[in-house]
């Protein structure tokens, strides 16, 4: 390719074919297979199920429909598809539809070269220029999408209305010889889809009373959520007909891709990346919390759980542990399991609750996901406090919940010194002995962090007693705890009697 051709006669003479835009991402991910290139380059967990789909939409020259769940990748996945298109690709110089010089469609291009012939100028046009993205509100209309008649436009020029030159063209005329990706299908409205048939099907478009026929040359890319259908919108049946393939995405299948997933997303600085250590625990934490979110009873199943998640979680995990840092003027530190209460406000905000879930509050709710994330994977560290119960051998843990049961009780806060921490931990007997009896080889560390650990989970096998503190966790015996909290009711019951009479 040579970008120093600058007329129609060069570009001719050096052999230049015209391709679609289908042909070329075709051929170009022919290319892509036979040289074994992965292509699609930062989507993880997809290999095996969406891309191999998607590669034999774009081997069959298929318009397509992504479909899935919020998070899914929908978008980065449309973007990408600008890596299979040619690097520059040549047009006729000053044509706002970017026509191809030997093809040209456009009046202003085929004027220029019926004019000048061979000596007609030529541009190119990067990839990254060959890609127009719209998001499918309720406002968007027929003019924006397809075009209308610009009566500045006639008026400037003295043109009269039956002139194509004063038709003033919308974003998928302008996305000729490119991809054009529409966000959210669904929520466009009906009679707007269905201005789409004839785009789809016959390749051209109709503006008005214009007997106007410009066969486009474009590679469609829709994105849908499943919600969509019934919540606020639907895709149009010969709409959906007309699109010829469609792609079904999903969440991570397990912890390991999500955790790819959010390491690769997660957006932080180099200095919190030196300073700030995260144990795999805590990234596998993380993960589990999304995991239990999407089959937890309070929240709806329909609306997903989105990977944004699990990334805005971890942001604000390593932030949490930063804060505390900088507050006690220490150089280093490391994540803590009292560091997750920092992620709540991360996961309000990605959860849509159904009404057993509004009736406990999103805080709540969120506090519950954490939780049973801890409890998932507590087994996996350690022996499981049920059936050690049942089998009513010796219990491994009987010194701790001794311990508690006499009347101890630790407070452990997110901002204590890493000093501190230690000694809280260590006050506690036969904690430190059981995470050392059964992860023997771990560094003092991340001993300490099992330690805290094993204190939440045993807090969520009820062994013990958790409260939750403004700026931290109160640890205390589970029996003393619920004793207290009777009388307390009592005593309240007590004092409402009182004020009756």
């Amino acid at each position: 390719m040579n970008l120093n051709i600058k007329t129609l006669g060069e570009l001719k003479a050096s052999g230049y074919r015209s391709r679609s835009v289908k042909e070329e991402l075709r051929e170009n991910l022919i290319k892509q297979l036979k040289n074994k290139e992965a292509g699609f380059e930062g989507i993880i967990g997809y290999e095996d199920t969406v891309i191999p789909d998607l590669q034999t939409a774009i081997l069959s020259r298929h318009n397509m429909l992504l479909l899935g769940l919020r998070g899914q990748a929908k978008t980065r996945i449309a973007r990408l598809m600008i890596n299979l298109l040619d690097e520059y690709i040549p047009y006729v110089e000053g044509s706002e539809l970017y026509d191809d010089p030997l093809n040209p469609i456009s009046w202003f291009a085929r004027h220029a070269i019926m004019t000048h012939g061979d000596q007609t100028p030529i541009s190119w046009l990067h990839c990254s220029e060959r890609y127009t993205e719209k998001l499918a509100t309720p406002d968007v209309t027929v003019a924006d999408l397809i075009g209308d008649v610009d009566p500045i436009k006639a008026a400037t020029l003295k043109l009269t209305y039956s002139d194509e030159r004063v038709i003033h063209f919308g974003l998928i005329p302008r996305a000729h010889r490119g991809i054009f990706v529409i966000n959210e299908l669904p929520d466009l409205q009906a009679r707007i889809q269905v201005a789409l048939f004839n785009i789809l099907q016959e390749k051209d478009i109709q503006i008005r009373g214009f007997k106007l026929r410009l066969p486009l040359d474009i590679q469609f890319v829709f994105t849908a959520n499943p919600e969509d259908y019934t919540n606020r919108g639907s895709i149009v049946t010969p709409l959906k007909d007309r699109i010829e393939s469609q792609i079904l995405t999903h969440y991570p299948r397990n912890i390991e891709i999500s955790r790819k997933i959010t390491q690769q997303e997660a957006n932080l600085s180099p200095e919190q990346k030196e300073h700030i250590e995260v144990d795999g625990l805590i990234k596998d934490l993380i993960e589990q919390i999304a995991f239990e979110a999407r089959n937890s009873e309070y929240i709806d199943k329909k609306s997903g759980v989105s990977a944004r998640l699990t990334i805005t979680a971890f942001e604000n995990l390593i932030s949490a542990a930063e804060r505390r840092m900088l507050i006690n003027g220490e150089k280093r530190t490391t994540v803590r399991i009292a560091d997750f209460l920092g992620v709540i406000p991360a996961i309000t905000g990605k959860i849509e609750l159904v009404y057993e879930g509004e009736q406990e509050g999103s805080a709540k709710v969120a506090n519950i996901l954490v939780g049973k994330a801890i409890k998932t994977l507590m087994v996996q560290f350690f022996p499981d406090p049920e059936k050690l119960k049942k089998s009513k051998g010796n219990n491994p843990y009987s010194e701790i919940i001794n311990w508690f049961g006499g009347g101890n009780t630790i407070n452990l806060l997110d901002d204590l010194s890493e000093e501190q921490y230690k000694k809280i931990l260590r006050t506690v007997p036969g904690l430190k002995d059981i995470a050392k009896q059964f992860h023997p080889t771990l560094s003092e560390g991340q001993q300490i962090l099992l330690m805290e650990f094993l204190l939440h989970g045993l807090a969520e096998f009820s062994q013990l007693s958790k409260s939750y503190l403004d700026n931290g966790f109160a640890f205390k015996d589970m029996l003393g705890s619920l004793f207290s909290a009777q009388f307390g009711e009592e005593e309240d019951e007590d004092y409402e009697d009182d004020q009756k009479y």
